[in-house]
Order: structure tokens, then sequence, then C-alpha cells
């Protein structure tokens, strides 16, 4: 159904509500008598965003100031809104004059920009990451990585980066013991990878209490599970709509309004499967790093024309929206 309420001019417009939505089929598949079983209003998050809306969007592996360049050229063109955009190479492989790009670019329009913070045990001398098991993954290895992660946020936030990408239980709380002490912006935001992501309401509440501001939950979990996290946290989910292929390579474009509905408030992450992996970019690589940008823009407009399609786009966030609103934390040591 939809509703007149007063927006901040204090004029009536009509706010169309997730009951209003259509699922996929659903008029020509009633229509044949295979009506799907009606949705259960206990199963949609009560939760939003703080200033109102359900979900926002970020296009993810945007590599440098010319990939970067790209997707903002393409969202114009294509009318796709962005809320965030995130790089995974990390801080380190970034210039000061190639970070600072990248900070003016996304303030002009209003962006958030998360850069990746730090060591990884995938790119250490690890080996344990290169068996079957994977061993710890993209954690960081030892004093010195954690150190190194630390040196990436101090310097990411002194150039004007808002957002840290992180991929370690131990970096999150130092990170985030490092903002409650000012030693980084007291407002920057902390962003859990979908490479160590929780798979299960107990440890998504970790990770809110370790300091985790938005967090990614791996794209195979069920509706049931998105709805499991919303009964004990509030915090920002984000989630690949389509995933590279080293995290799944799902495509859940037709979910994206359930997705919305039991998650909210969730980030839209516009992956991009059957790609080779580009991760540390170099210039090297520029040419697949650049079109990839590029389709990676056009996955979300399909995604949004999906959305608009069914009835259940009229919940975005407002533009230049990013803080996630009042959390739960662990006591930090004085």
């Amino acid at each position: 159904m939809s509703s007149e309420i007063p927006n901040p001019e204090g004029q009536l417009v009509t706010e169309t509500t997730a009951s209003a939505a259509r699922r996929p089929g659903e008029r020509a598949l009633a229509a044949l008598g295979l009506n799907a079983p009606a949705l259960d209003p206990s199963d949609a998050s009560p939760h939003t965003f703080p200033g109102g809306g359900r979900w926002r969007t970020e296009v993810p592996s945007v590599e440098g100031p010319e990939a970067l360049g790209v997707v903002l050229k393409e969202a114009s063109r294509l009318d796709v809104p962005i809320h965030r955009i995130s790089q995974g190479s990390g801080v380190w492989m970034l210039t000061d004059a190639e970070i600072t790009e990248m900070v003016e670019a996304t303030a002009e329009r209003d962006i958030e920009l998360c850069l990746f913070t730090g060591p990884r045990g995938t790119w250490d001398i690890g080996g344990s990451t290169r068996t079957d098991s994977r061993g710890g993954g993209l954690r960081a290895r030892g004093h010195d990585a954690v150190a190194g992660c630390v040196e990436d946020a101090v310097r990411a936030t002194e150039l004007g980066v808002k957002c840290l990408l992180v991929a370690d239980e131990g970096v999150l709380w130092t990170l985030h013991r490092a903002r409650a002490a000012g030693i980084i912006p007291a407002d920057t935001t902390l962003k859990v990878s979908a490479l160590i992501g929780p798979v299960n309401p107990a440890a998504y509440a970790v990770y809110e209490n370790l300091g985790g501001d938005s967090i990614n939950v791996p794209s195979d979990l069920t509706l049931d599970h998105l709805t499991e996290i919303r009964r004990v946290s509030a915090a920002p989910m984000d989630m690949y709509i389509e995933a590279p292929d080293d995290l799944g390579g799902y495509v859940r474009m037709y979910e994206v309004a359930e997705l919305i509905r039991r998650g909210a408030p969730l980030y839209l992450k516009f992956g991009l499967s059957k790609a080779p992996g580009i991760y540390p970019y170099g210039h090297h690589m520029r040419d697949l790093t650049l079109s990839t940008a590029k389709e990676r823009v056009r996955r979300g407009r399909l995604a949004l024309d999906l959305l608009a399609r069914h009835g259940a786009d009229a919940d975005m966030a407002p533009l230049g929206s990013r803080l996630p609103g009042e959390l739960k934390r662990f006591e930090t040591p004085a």
C-alpha cells in the first residue's frame, strides 16, 4: 500500500511500503494457480539507516583514480545512484596523490570512499593461506601486520578518507579504539570485509561490538539467515548482489527486494562474476580493471531496474548519507 507523508519541506509525498511491492512473476503465476506463499510480516527487518531509508548502494573494486573516473562517468550516463565506492587492493597500493584525487572526486559528489587497510595473510609469506583450508585467510599475521594496517589507517584518514575496510578482528578492535582515542577521526567508519564476514547472528553481533559500522556477510546466506541477524543487530549490512567468483559467483538480482525487506539497513554491492581477480591492482591490469569497473555500474542499473519494475525502489537512503547510527560496542579500555 502507499500513504502520503510530509517531506522536509512540508509537502505531501507518496510513500510506497514494502507491502505494495510485487514479487517476480507474481501476477502471471497467480493466473495459473501457482501463487507463492504469503510473506510473513514478522520476517521483515524493523531497522533503517539514520535519517531514513532501508538501502544504499556500493560499487566495489574501484582500484584507483582512473577506474573511479570510469565509474562516475558510467553512473552519470546510466543514472545509477552511488552512496559508497570501495577499493580492494589497499591503501599502500596507492600514492598520496592518487588517494587525494579519489577523495576529492568522491567528495565533490558526496560519495563515501572506502579503502582497504594493510597487509593480509593471503599476500604475505604465510604458506597456510595457500592450502586447501586457506589457513587464517586475509587476517593480519603478527604485530607488524597489525601495525601496517594502523599505519594505513592513519595515512588514509589524514588524506581525507572517511571509511576503512578491514579483514581482521584484532585490526577492527584496534581501529575502533584508535578513533575513540582521537588517533583517527571519530566519524571514520569501519567496514568489515566479505572475506571474514560473519555467517550467524552471534558472530554478527560480535563484529558490531568490536567496532564494525558496516558488516559484509557472505552472499550465500539464506533469507532466513538475514532475518535471524536482524533480530539481534541493527548494524548496516553489506551484501554482494552479484559476487565475484572467488566469493562464490552468486547472482541474486531477482531477490533484491526481499534481501532489502529481510536485511535492511542494507548496502547493495554491485560485484561481477566471471571476471578474473584484480587484487593487488597495477597498470599491467589496466584494461581489465577499467572494463570491469564500467560493467559493475551496469550491473547496478540492472538491479535497480528490477527494484523499480517490482515497485520496491521507494526506500533508498538519501544520497550523501554515510553514518551507521547508534550501534552497540564493547567497552574500550581506559
